[in-house]
């Protein structure tokens, strides 16, 4: 059975630095807008997206900051979480475990939690599906994996109709 199908890419590379982000996260924008353009889907079609979230300062503020700017004020009706809050940071792994999460989500309609989020950053004010998983129906989201050296992916995935 298919619980879920790959309706978008976005590939990005900003070689901004080698593990920090740029602060407005514009490669994070970049790969999100592509993945959406790529689906033919609106930003307020997202119900979900499964963050990079490393729980570094530069990663969460960067990448909070490229969600708002691609989703504006939807950013704040979407539910946003970190699987590496319960796996760690699995490296050349990260982005197909957490691919895996993010269609378990559509599949379920339960988004997981971002675990031990008891005292957030002031600018990271977004829904993050703190410490307990979120019942929602998500017929669309995306899996966000941001890697070493400015490499960004976005994966947009479709609710399956079988």
């Amino acid at each position: 059975k298919m619980y879920a199908e790959v309706c978008g890419i976005g590939l990005t590379g900003d070689a901004y630095h080698i593990t920090a982000p740029p602060p407005g996260g514009a490669g994070a924008v970049r790969s999100m807008r592509e993945a959406l353009r790529d689906a033919n889907v609106q930003p307020e079609e997202i119900d979900y997206i499964n963050a990079h979230g490393t729980s570094t300062p530069y990663n969460d503020v960067s990448e909070t900051k490229a969600i708002k700017s691609v989703f504006d004020n939807h950013a704040y009706e979407l539910v946003v979480s970190s699987t590496k809050s319960m796996t760690g940071h699995l490296l050349g792994a990260a982005g197909g475990v957490e691919a895996i999460a993010t269609v378990m989500a559509i599949k379920e309609n339960k988004i997981p939690p971002t675990i031990n989020l008891t005292n957030p950053d002031p600018e990271c004010d977004l829904n993050y599906s703190p410490l307990n998983a979120t019942n929602k129906e998500v017929n669309y989201a995306i899996s966000n994996t941001f890697g070493f050296g400015g490499h960004n992916a976005s994966i947009l995935f479709k609710k399956s109709e079988e």
